[in-house]
């Protein structure tokens, strides 16, 4: 099987590359700034937001499969315009989408969210990723969505790398102890995209950890993994601090479960 991976170059991405490449597929791979560091793989340069750039590529290797998990927080056009870009693509070639999305698309009202629940965002970065699952949906009806959580890997996420600048005073901040997701290790992720991109499921899956737990939870398991002191981490509440986004979201993978062989560990598990 033929696989571009769309920001083959950041943590999931990089994950997804290793996966396939070692399954032995055909894999090729995008990077905004520079490419990521697997042999064997076939690294382009794509922004994603230049639509005659993406139309071009997907072209040009006539992928069987893509998997897209490209995405710029601060940034609507390469989230949700991008992703649409990539869906035009890939449906004109025939190539099955998976498209990465997130639990940001949520409020956090309900708490726990099922595949049917209709998004609720309340943040700039949340409306892009539900204004991306829509785009996606309508393009291309035979695409996988697949919402996710905190990805955490050993030792390259943005969140154990913030455990460990707060660990070592090196930043200011704190964790919050009400703010609530399900984080998923990079691996389990990257494996549950490649169940997906090989069996005949359609629509929007979820694939998040199996613990729903606080930020400052999640930090001190990062801290103790890590040989570090988990009472140097600063811990605080996020509600009442008005900084803007969802406090407690869970994402119900059971549904999805059913269809992986990958079995989603919780943090709990693949932190011990």
């Amino acid at each position: 099987m033929r696989i571009l991976i769309v920001g083959g170059s950041g943590l999931l991405g990089g994950e997804v590359v290793r996966q396939a490449t070692t399954d032995g597929h055909a894999v090729a791979a995008t990077y905004l700034t520079r490419p990521g560091t697997a042999t064997g793989v076939e690294w382009r340069p794509l922004d994603v937001r230049d639509r005659s750039a993406v139309f071009g590529l997907i072209g040009v290797i006539e992928p069987d499969v893509v998997v897209n998990a490209a995405f710029r927080q601060p940034d609507w056009k390469t989230t949700a315009v991008g992703a649409a870009h990539v869906a035009v693509a890939a449906s004109g070639k025939g190539g099955r989408l998976v498209h990465v999305s997130s639990d940001a698309v949520f409020s956090g009202q309900a708490i726990t969210y099922t595949e049917d629940s209709v998004p609720d965002p309340v943040t700039p970065y949340g409306a892009a990723k539900a204004a991306a699952e829509v785009a996606v949906q309508a393009i291309d009806p035979t695409a996988v969505i697949v919402r996710t959580s905190l990805i955490i890997g050993d030792g390259g996420s943005v969140h154990e790398s913030r455990v460990h600048a707060l660990a070592a005073g090196d930043t200011e901040g704190v964790l919050f102890t009400d703010d609530v997701r399900c984080p998923v290790h990079v691996s389990d992720l990257a494996a549950a995209l490649l169940d997906l991109a090989k069996s005949d499921r359609v629509g929007v899956h979820h694939a998040a950890g199996a613990d729903a737990m606080s930020r400052y939870e999640l930090g001190r398991l990062i801290a103790r993994r890590d040989g570090l002191d988990p009472d140097r981490l600063p811990s605080g509440r996020r509600a009442g601090t008005g900084v803007p986004g969802p406090i407690d979201v869970r994402l119900d993978c059971r549904h999805t479960q059913r269809y992986l062989t990958t079995r989603l560990r919780g943090a709990r598990e693949f932190l011990k």
